[in-house]
């Protein structure tokens, strides 16, 4: 069963990207992570670490609290 954070954590990651017209391997450009590691983030597939955290809002211009916003 995946967790409600995860799930909700996926959807705003994807959300982002598609706002700004990213694909998720740009996403993995930027990122250093592979593109199935962001698909999987996505879908609340995967639980990442804090440290990755960062790197997703640094990747799209935000800060972790902006990022974790409604989450």
């Amino acid at each position: 069963m995946k967790d409600n954070i995860l799930i909700a954590f996926g959807d705003r990651v994807r959300e982002i990207r598609k706002m700004k017209t990213l694909t998720q391997e740009e996403v993995s450009e930027i990122t250093g992570f592979h593109r199935t590691y962001i698909g999987m983030v996505e879908r609340g597939e995967r639980n990442p670490s804090l440290k990755n955290i960062e790197v997703f809002a640094k990747a799209f211009g935000m800060t972790v609290s902006e990022l974790l916003k409604n989450c």
